[in-house]
């Protein structure tokens, strides 16, 4: 869905066969990843990718290597339009509500609230991997097709702009990172700024496979619906009015049971005139290697990297960092002010998304999913993000999206793990045609059949197999592989 006139993806492929310090279970040398450097990149290319399982940190691409590493980290979505609040949820955007409204504050620090006592997955690695790019500007010139000499297969000739809007560094000098809602990834700089991290209790953590606790409310008027029909059934035994008097009375208590509070509840709610403080909210592109686009038939704000800033009675607190996507809102990064951790800011931005999400649906039908980062099962720690509900985690092996309730019992057993239960289903988007992979070379687009004919040297044929691979069939002939 690039538009007309706009920059293909282009990125270098590194690999992935060397070992780095990983930044959960802290092994020296367990953190395999396969990565790549995007010097552009469109949102449908991106999109693509993530459902691969890749992820971005600012212009780096990678993609753990599962069955290896360490600390195997699923790509997790949640079903933005079926979510429902949970009780700890619930918590966060009553605290919020009303520390605006009534100037209430609550320093209490919750357990289920992890997103507030440590960075997340933003922890220093030490990958590296190079941060400038080894292309000259000439080789990077010509990046649309209509002027660039495009070589489509040379056998078949023979008969065969971006608005990017800085917060003021002096206002981010005093914010925090809260990860990517995901890992910081090898190579990528950590801020440096100090974090407690709270090590989690022993036991603690929710044990997602079970339902959750129910309202102690709920129970009790469960229990007087029951004692009332009782009477009922009491006072009008043999009356043919009784039936009609159970099902209304069934009937209201659905109504006043069944219909749990959404995000949109808590967030839009009018606010009283005499309002103590101000949440405010403003939305501007940032700079990444995705390519801004503003289609016709997509949200208002368009697709690309944003960054949400939260005013405060007028004093930037945090900032969150997304990516708008054809089917999602991808959550990369968040910033936030730790004088203001007493409000869960990183849940409460996640809500925030979730609702934001919900909203541009309403004009993209497509665009219906929030995208979490990965969830790392082997890390109690990092169990939370499986408490937005519903959400899907991505098979490593086939890519299909599966219910996390039924991947959770299959975790437990082995921390690696194909979530595709169909022995016989395969990658459908795996590498049939290695010579239509297009490449970039020397200012030229052209397929790999032809480049692999041109080059001189060793070849190069193991190393764009494996980065087909991983990119898929339908990424590989869209996006150019840049060589040398």
């Amino acid at each position: 869905m690039a538009a007309a006139g706009s920059s293909p993806t282009i990125v270098e492929y590194f690999g992935g066969e060397d070992g780095y310090r990983c930044g959960y279970c802290k092994n020296e040398s367990g953190n395999l990843s396969h990565g790549m450097w995007a010097h552009s990149m469109t949102v449908q290319d991106y999109q693509d990718l993530i459902d691969r399982g890749w992820r971005r940190s600012g212009k780096y691409v990678y993609k753990p290597i599962m069955n290896q590493t360490c600390c195997p980290q699923y790509t997790i979505r949640c079903q933005a339009l079926r979510f429902q609040t949970s009780k700890s949820h619930k918590k966060v955007l009553k605290k919020m509500l009303k520390f605006i409204s009534k100037g209430d504050v609550s320093k209490a620090v919750s357990e289920e609230e992890p997103m507030d006592s440590h960075i997340e997955d933003a922890v220093s690695c030490s990958f590296v991997h190079r941060s400038e790019s080894h292309v000259s500007e000439a080789e990077l010139t010509p990046l649309n097709e209509d002027h660039a000499d495009v070589v489509e297969n040379e056998d078949e000739d023979k008969g065969e702009t971006k608005e990017e809007v800085n917060v003021k560094k002096a206002e981010l000098d005093s914010l925090q990172i809260c990860g990517d809602k995901d890992a910081a990834v090898p190579g990528e700089p950590s801020p440096s700024t100090k974090t407690v991290h709270a090590p989690p209790k022993p036991g603690k953590g929710a044990d997602l496979s079970k339902p959750p606790c129910r309202k102690a409310k709920d129970i009790r008027k469960e229990r007087k619906l029951q004692k009332l029909l009782q009477n009922q059934r009491c006072t009008l035994e043999g009356s043919p009015l009784q039936a009609e008097h159970q099902a209304l009375l069934l009937q209201s208590s659905k109504s006043t049971t069944n219909q749990p509070k959404s995000i949109e509840d808590f967030i839009f709610v009018p606010l009283p005139d005499d309002a103590p403080h101000k949440l405010e909210f403003t939305r501007f592109l940032c700079d990444s290697p995705l390519e801004p686009e503003n289609p016709p038939n997509g949200p208002e704000c368009g697709y690309g990297s944003f960054h949400q800033q939260y005013w405060l009675d007028g004093k930037i607190i945090a900032v969150g960092v997304i990516d708008i996507l054809p089917y999602c809102v991808s959550s990369v990064y968040l910033y936030y002010d730790p004088d203001y951790s007493f409000l869960s800011l990183g849940v409460y931005s996640a809500l925030r998304e979730i609702a934001f999400t919900r909203q541009l649906h309403e004009k993209a039908p497509d665009l219906c999913f929030y995208y979490m980062g990965f969830y790392i099962h082997s890390c109690p720690k990092m169990r939370y993000k499986g408490q937005y509900r519903p959400s899907d985690l991505l098979c490593p092996e086939t890519y299909v999206w599966t219910p996390i309730e039924q991947c959770l019992p299959l975790l437990e057993l082995s921390k690696y793990s194909r979530f595709n239960q169909d022995a016989k289903a395969v990658d459908e988007d795996h590498i049939k045609e290695l010579g239509r992979v297009r490449v970039l070379h020397k200012r030229t687009i052209m397929p790999y059949s032809v480049y692999k004919k041109r080059r001189k040297g060793p070849s190069d044929e193991a190393s764009v197999q494996q980065y087909a691979s991983l990119v898929g069939q339908t990424c590989s002939e869209r996006m150019l592989l840049f060589r040398s």
